[in-house]
C-alpha cells in the first residue's frame, strides 16, 4: 500500500511543526503539505525546513481547500471555529480528518458530527495513547466503586492555555460519569469558592492549575474513608499528541464515514 499522504493545518506553530516531523518520520505516512492563516509570515516557507526535516519542496500555503483535496488525511490542532470549517472541507473532499482541537461547544461538536456522515473523523481532546488508556481505566474504576468514593479531576497546564478545565479533564469527568451511569452536567462542580458547605455525595469535582511550561498533567482521585486511589498521566512532551494523531490518521484510512475516538483507534470500544 502506498504511503498515506497527510496534511497539517496550522503547520507553522509548535504543535504543527511537531506533527509534520512525526508524519514524515512514520512508516506508511508521507507529508502532503501544510497551511497557515492568510497573512502569516510563514507563507511560502518550505514546510520541511521549518519542521527541521530539510527541504521537501512543500511551500506553506493559505488555502485549506487545496490541502484537503490533495491529502488522504489532514491533522488539525487549531481552534474550534477553524476546525469546524475544516470538517466541512474534509466532508467535501472525503479526506480523513483528525481533530485534536479542544474547547468545542455543543453546537460545534454537532457540526463536526454532521461532517462525519460523509467521511471518517477522529475527534479527541487528547491524542495521547496513555491518556486514552487512562480514560478507559477511569470509567472502569468509577463503575466498580460506588458513590462512597468521591471523584475529583485535577489538571495542570502551561500558562498560555486558554480553556479550562482542559478538554482532557472534561473527557475524564465524562468517563467517570459514564461509569457511574449519571449525566456529568448534573453532578459536576467546576468551581469552589467561599463557604460551599459539605461536599455532596456523588459529585464529580474539577480543579484547574495553570503555570510555567507544563505540557499536561491529569489526575483522577477516588477518595473514600481510609483510602485514596489516584490515576495519573503526565505528558513531558507534545510529541505524544503528534504520534497519537498520526496513528489515528493511519488507522482511519479506508474506514467508513463516522465520528471516531482514540478509544476506537486503540480497539477499546
Amino acid at each position: 500500500m502506498d504511503a498515506m499522504k497527510i496534511g497539517v493545518v496550522g503547520c507553522a506553530g509548535r504543535m504543527g511543526r511537531m506533527i509534520a516531523r512525526c508524519v514524515q518520520e512514520t512508516e506508511g505516512a508521507e507529508l502532503a503539505g501544510g497551511t497557515e492563516a492568510p497573512g502569516s509570515p510563514m507563507l511560502g516557507r518550505d514546510l520541511g525546513e521549518l519542521a527541521g526535516l530539510g527541504a521537501l519542496d512543500l511551500a506553506i500555503g493559505d488555502d485549506p481547500v487545496l490541502l484537503f483535496a490533495h491529502s488522504a488525511a489532514v491533522i488539525d490542532f487549531t481552534a474550534p471555529a477553524v476546525s469546524v470549517a475544516h470538517a466541512e472541507l474534509a466532508a467535501q473532499a472525503q479526506s480523513v480528518h483528525v481533530i485534536g482541537t479542544t474547547g468545542l461547544d455543543p453546537e460545534q461538536q454537532e457540526a463536526v458530527s454532521r461532517a462525519a456522515r460523509h467521511t471518517a473523523v477522529v475527534l479527541a481532546p487528547n491524542m495521547s495513547l496513555g491518556v486514552t488508556l487512562l480514560t478507559a481505566l477511569v470509567e472502569q474504576v468509577a463503575r466498580t466503586l460506588d458513590a462512597d468514593y468521591d471523584i475529583e479531576v485535577v489538571e495542570m497546564h502551561h500558562r498560555r492555555k486558554v480553556d479550562a478545565p482542559s478538554g482532557t479533564a472534561l473527557a475524564l469527568g465524562l468517563a467517570a460519569a459514564a461509569g457511574r451511569a449519571v449525566d456529568l452536567d448534573d453532578v459536576a462542580r467546576r468551581v469552589r469558592d467561599g463557604h460551599t458547605g459539605a461536599r455532596p455525595r456523588g459529585e464529580i469535582g474539577f480543579a484547574t492549575l495553570r503555570g510555567g511550561d507544563v505540557v499536561g498533567d491529569h489526575t483522577v482521585v477516588f477518595a473514600a474513608e481510609g483510602e485514596r486511589l489516584e490515576l495519573t498521566h503526565k505528558a513531558s512532551t507534545r510529541e505524544v499528541f503528534a504520534r497519537g494523531a498520526v496513528k489515528a490518521a493511519l488507522w482511519a484510512r479506508g474506514k467508513p464515514p463516522g465520528l471516531y475516538s482514540m478509544k476506537d483507534v486503540l480497539g477499546l470500544t
